[in-house]
């Protein structure tokens, strides 16, 4: 993970779709960057969401 790349990476971490090198390089960037955790507390309530969104569908 690049480190300009850093602070995109939020909503990948969120949903878990980081690889194993990329998210333990995003938890050390997490411990210093107050904006990135803030901008995670709001994102890690997208996942439930979207099952939540997923399982109320009905298909035709």
């Amino acid at each position: 993970m690049s480190r300009s790349s850093e602070h995109f990476d939020v909503a990948a971490y969120a949903l878990g779709v980081l690889d194993d090198g990329d998210t333990e390089a995003f938890e050390r960037h997490l411990d210093v960057c107050p904006a990135c955790r803030e901008e995670l507390a709001l994102f890690c309530q997208v996942p439930a969401l979207l099952d939540e969104a997923t399982s109320e569908r009905t298909i035709p």
